[in-house]
């Protein structure tokens, strides 16, 4: 526990438990509510108070459909796929009355409390009690409210070629702790649903949180009226995708500033990630960090990579993929030069990741001090820093393992202010221009004469 208010003891919860938790009220799921103004009858919130160090003040998240009359949150669980959780419903697969056992789901290993768990400057995105539920919420759960943890910790073993290959190179040696002599690495990784408080998501995107609201209410077509109607309730759980913690080492000294963190934030490139496209750096970095985390735990140090699922920018998959059509179809071809021109013909915005949410994970972990941050962008860097985090080093993708076409992305990120590091010095307007990715003949017939004047198939990514 840090120097902050602690919460009370077992002894003073209980007590605190029998006063003030409510009965709860369960709502008929036989018919539907279409509108829930704050002040109407039989509105009744349980209340939340954001950034409170005693959990129980600060009050549980409540955002299923059981308790529509005390839910204190507007969204739905699980993000996109409670969209799958009523296809199961309507398909007779799922009794929507049914509440999970949780009874064996508790973390296997110990994350906070810290500090920062109570500054809501520090944590915006993110339920830090999240993966507490059946602990601090007991008294909830035991008298029949349905409170879902958002929020669950486990370990594993990660199998990945590049890992197999740095142990037959010799550039990691297998210790039978951190990493395996199979490859395999051990691994402490956590599962966290996005919850938002709306105050404090709005200053820090510099508006008002009506405005916010108002936002999210037109660009989502109406989905959440409730952004509108219930001003009272401040807490959000938005239909996006959440992120992965992954930690080697001991993740009990990620805290600790005199012990060696190695981190790495990253964003979803399922292409690059997962089928390994070499139009991007996005595996080759991910990969790269993974072997310098692993390296980092092999110190007695710990090894970090937090991964968002914010594919293509946050613009999603199918904008990408359109852009990259756009990237390869521009007169003269695919170049570093255009490459944020094309994202912003087709999406309008070169970026949607704002990385302001983004260290709110870091300050989960207690972060405060990052020894070696394997990233070259300055968003990043910059977003980590302002909140109070130090980094020491900063480490740019090893030259040799950007694939050839992406060179296009890579000089032209280095170009507009991406941190160079020592490997990148040099990239100036010339080389912006110079840089340009194969030639792709989209628009000519399989077998017919590319720009080269050749004859044979079309290259695809």
């Amino acid at each position: 526990m840090s120097a902050h208010t602690a919460p009370p003891s077992k002894k003073k919860r209980k007590s605190i438990e029998e006063d003030s938790i409510p009965t709860p009220e369960f709502t008929k799921l036989d018919h539907i509510n279409l509108t829930s103004h704050s002040g109407t009858f039989g509105v009744d919130p349980i209340p939340v108070s954001w950034g409170h160090p005693d959990p129980l003040v600060r009050g549980p998240v409540i955002c299923t459909v059981r308790h529509s009359s005390q839910r204190n949150a507007i969204g739905a669980h699980s993000g996109s796929y409670c969209v799958y959780t009523g296809l199961a419903v309507a398909a007779g697969k799922l009794n929507p009355e049914y509440v999970p056992n949780l009874k064996l789901t508790s973390p296997v290993f110990d994350i906070g409390p810290h500090s920062s768990w109570y500054d809501p400057k520090k944590i915006a995105s993110i339920d830090p009690f999240g993966h507490l539920t059946t602990d601090v919420y007991s008294s909830y759960l035991n008298k029949g409210f349905d409170i879902r943890p958002t929020i669950a910790i486990t370990k594993a073993h990660i199998d990945l070629p590049e890992t197999r290959e740095a142990v037959q190179s010799g550039r990691l040696k297998p210790d039978g702790k951190v990493l395996l002599p199979s490859g395999q690495s051990i691994v402490s990784k956590a599962a966290i649903e996005p919850v938002w408080y709306l105050p404090e998501i709005a200053r820090r995107f510099g508006c008002t949180e009506t405005t916010l609201r108002q936002s999210i209410f037109q660009m989502t077509n109406g989905m959440y009226p409730e952004l509108i109607t219930r001003p009272d309730i401040k807490i959000f759980l938005p239909p996006i995708g959440g992120l992965t913690i992954y930690i080697w080492g001991d993740p009990d000294t990620i805290p600790d500033e005199d012990i060696e963190l190695t981190c790495r934030v990253h964003d979803e490139c399922n292409g690059s990630d997962v089928f390994g496209s070499d139009i991007c750096t996005c595996r080759p970095y991910l990969t790269h960090a993974i072997e310098e985390c692993i390296k980092t735990a092999q110190r007695g140090g710990a090894g970090l990579v937090i991964y968002f699922r914010k594919e293509g920018r946050s613009l999603g998959e199918v904008t990408k993929y359109l852009v990259y059509n756009t990237r390869k179809r521009q007169e003269g071809g695919d170049s570093a030069e255009n490459y944020f021109a094309c994202t912003e013909q087709v999406a309008g915005v070169q970026d949607t990741r704002f990385q302001a949410l983004m260290p709110d994970p870091l300050h989960f972990l207690g972060v405060t001090k990052i020894h070696n941050f394997i990233s070259m962008s300055d968003m990043k860097y910059n977003a980590i820093v302002n909140t109070g985090i130090e980094i020491v080093n900063r480490v740019e993708i090893p030259k040799e393992l950007v694939p050839d076409d992406a060179q296009v992305e890579i000089t032209a990120k280095v170009f507009h202010g991406y941190n160079a590091g020592e490997a990148y010095q040099g990239i100036d307007e010339d080389e912006l221009k110079k840089t340009v990715g194969r030639e792709y003949a989209y628009d000519k017939p399989e077998g017919g004469e590319n720009a080269d004047g050749n004859r044979g198939n079309v290259v695809q990514d």
